[in-house]
């Protein structure tokens, strides 16, 4: 459940720490004190299973498992498998990161894929060391350049947690998925009240910013949870066309209350950014328009050998 973050992630040097201020908020925000205790909760070891759904029809199950860890190396794993007549998908997937300083950071990512249509398998190595990363999609394998603010797509949803209560603002993150640099920003919608076979849970609501309406994505999350996922729906041209829903879950240990969000805060704060992202934007286009002969690219996609390619799988299964 899912799907990314331009902005730094809270740093946690000490056991307090106040909503980060930048230039997208104005001088009249209110600081609230987040101890790191409260930040690091969706860190909690938990599992969480899911049902989707096309329409009213059940497709089939999904899993989340985060172990307990004390070595500091964390594995998140998702599982599932899904069908429709004769069609069918099974999935499995594993992050691993480490915390670093308030912040997760990725060393290794692979997706297994199998069912109706072509088996394939995604493996990316953060090699922070070498200043690359190294992915494979589907047997063609790049390298790409090293950001610091980076994530693959299973472990961001940790950090997207994590930052909705340290209050870092915006939501914007960007994760290495099929090749390439993605970037999503995420908007806070508001608080609802959600039912599903999991229970009634109260949420705060969030959509995926697109430019264009024919692809809409919302999902729920708990607070009392650590903004666990309780849903999420995605449109297609206005019809509903997958539905995620929380059936179970399971926390190894209590959880603490979170501070809850001023929600006409944060539209304040999400419209102030997209104006100021917007702004961004078109002077990129006119510095373009002006510069004709000068490409600097954010990535480089350098091919990669067959030994390379090797030398990659040796490193994410090793």
């Amino acid at each position: 459940m899912m799907v990314s973050f331009s902005a730094t992630s809270s740093t946690l040097s000490a056991d307090l720490v106040s909503t980060p201020q930048n230039s997208i908020q104005d001088d009249t925000s209110v600081k609230q004190a987040v101890s790191k205790s409260t930040i690091l909760l969706p860190l909690t070891p938990h599992t969480a299973q899911y049902k989707a759904y096309y329409g009213s029809i059940e497709l089939g199950d999904a899993k989340y498992t985060l172990p307990a860890t004390d070595s500091g190396y964390y594995n998140y794993l998702f599982e599932s498998e899904v069908g429709l007549l004769m069609l069918s998908d099974e999935r499995k997937l594993q992050s691993d990161f480490t915390l670093e300083n308030g912040k997760l950071v990725p060393f290794r990512y692979v997706h297994y894929r199998t069912g109706t249509g072509s088996d394939y398998t995604e493996q990316t190595a953060f090699a922070k060391s070498q200043n690359f990363i190294h992915t494979i999609y589907k047997q063609e394998a790049l390298k790409l350049d090293y950001q610091e603010l980076i994530f693959d797509p299973l472990m961001v949803q940790l950090q997207f947690r994590m930052d909705v209560i340290s209050n870092k603002r915006p939501l914007n993150y960007k994760m290495v998925k099929e090749k390439e640099v993605d970037e999503y920003d995420f908007k806070i919608i508001g608080n609802e009240t959600i039912t599903v076979a999991g229970g009634t849970f109260e949420t705060v609501k969030f959509e995926v910013v697109r430019e264009s309406t024919k692809r809409q994505t919302f999902f729920w999350m708990a607070p009392k949870l650590a903004y666990l996922p309780i849903r999420l729906s995605h449109f297609s041209k206005g019809s509903k066309q997958l539905d995620i829903q929380l059936s179970q879950y399971h926390f190894d240990k209590p959880l603490t209350d979170i501070p809850s969000l001023d929600i006409d805060h944060e539209k304040r704060i999400f419209d102030a950014y997209m104006a100021e992202k917007s702004l961004i934007k078109q002077a990129g286009t006119v510095e373009e328009g002006i510069s004709d002969d000068e490409d600097l690219p954010e990535v480089s996609h350098d091919e990669i050998s067959e030994k390379e390619m090797l030398d990659i799988k040796k490193m994410v299964v090793d």
